[in-house]
């Protein structure tokens, strides 16, 4: 077996504890791209051997961040810190786009995905459509520390998980329910299901009133395009130059039954190098997988560019590969000529530069480090 972060893998291996923080002999690499400028908001670097510990992640991870920051600088490994951020969030019924509460699959069925891993040891887990687990990163985490294996998926994840005293929870609540089934029955008019009666007002998603009938129809069909793809993702630098990252969620509401996004995928959903840094993705996860876009931010930061101008490089790949994708699946670009989706990427360098970046509009992450603790920062848009 090979040796997790808590070294239960192997008998003589060593743990996460045991690595040495840091990274010896790295060779600096001119950058290669000019300044960010101004409106390119990232930290600026410290001199060679010293590290400024630093976590990043989704907007919702400000909340968990408020009480895993301290400890990260109380000498946490960097992956429990991560875990213990979207761990408040995963059981968060209020989030529909993470765990507990989730919006379901077409057929009202849960399914989760969530990888981490852990850059001293280079080790990663995942588990992709698990049903009825509170808790899928510390499954994921499992995987990476008990198995040989980097991802177990459905059915036997879901075993997988009630074998090592994972609880079964039923993570459909009723506000999610009430929420799919209100898509449900406005899903088609050529089927045998009825709306709920005018009367019965909800204005979450799936389910919009209006007096007029035409117009309560097309802001349905509004609602149901604008279907949410949430995700929580954190990464972690400790103080002593260790990296570690972990995402988990729902997926896509009302995707198909046993799709799986970016998040459990090592190199899309997120990645993280003890030699360059760590990198992680919400949003569109077809396009995080077809673009590798965690693993290639990463290998731009081995190649010495900085976090935000490794996010910016890759999300225009997004763009350019979303317009030959557009030839067969012409709604991935808008009226405009760019990406109709929404992604972002959250990136620390190894000397403690961080990033957050979108590829359009407007947003915020959350950031954490010594200069202002826990709190929220605007994305840097590809496209304004």
């Amino acid at each position: 077996m090979k040796n997790g972060p808590t070294g239960t893998g192997g008998p003589g291996g060593p743990n996460r504890r045991q690595v040495i923080g840091g990274v010896a002999g790295l060779v600096a690499v001119p950058a290669l791209v000019s300044s960010p400028g101004e409106a390119r908001r990232h930290a600026p670097a410290r001199p060679a051997g010293k590290t400024r510990p630093v976590m990043i992640g989704s907007r919702n991870a400000l909340g968990g961040m408020g009480t895993a920051w301290p400890s990260l600088l109380g000498g946490a490994d960097p992956l429990d810190a991560a875990i213990a951020v979207v761990k408040v969030v995963e059981a968060d019924p209020d989030d529909h786009s993470v765990g507990l509460g989730g919006l379901p699959n077409e057929d009202g069925v849960v399914q989760l995905d969530a990888a981490c891993m852990h850059g001293p040891t280079h080790n990663s887990g995942a588990v992709g459509a698990i049903e009825n687990v509170l808790h899928p990163c510390e499954v994921a985490r499992l995987v990476m520390e008990r198995t040989d294996h980097c991802m177990i998926v459905g059915e036997g994840a879901s075993r997988f998980a009630h074998q090592h005293g994972h609880p079964e929870v039923n993570l459909l609540t009723e506000d999610a329910r009430r929420i799919w089934l209100n898509w449900k029955e406005r899903m088609s008019e050529k089927d045998d299901r009825l709306p709920p009666p005018p009367s019965e007002k909800d204005d979450r998603q799936g389910a919009l009133e209006t007096p007029d009938p035409e117009a309560d129809r097309l802001a349905r069909i509004q609602q149901l395009e604008e279907r949410i793809t949430g995700t929580i993702h954190c990464s972690a630098l400790s103080p002593s130059g260790q990296v570690a990252c972990t995402t988990t969620t729902s997926g896509l509401s009302w995707k198909i039954p046993g799709r799986v996004g970016d998040s459990p995928i090592v190199g899309a959903g997120l990645y993280c190098d003890q030699e360059a840094g760590t990198a992680g993705a919400t949003g569109r996860g077809e396009a995080a997988i077809l673009s590798n876009g965690s693993f290639a931010i990463v290998e731009l930061l081995r190649q010495g560019m900085a976090p935000v101008d490794a996010g910016l490089e890759v999300l225009s790949r997004v763009a350019r590969q979303a317009q030959r994708q557009a030839l067969w699946q012409p709604g991935l670009i808008g009226e405009d000529g760019r990406p109709s989706f929404g992604l972002n990427f959250y990136v620390i360098g190894l000397d403690g530069t961080w990033a957050g970046v979108t590829l359009k509009g407007e947003g915020q992450f959350a950031v954490a480090d010594t200069e202002g603790g826990p709190r929220l920062e605007s994305l840097v848009p590809l496209f304004g």
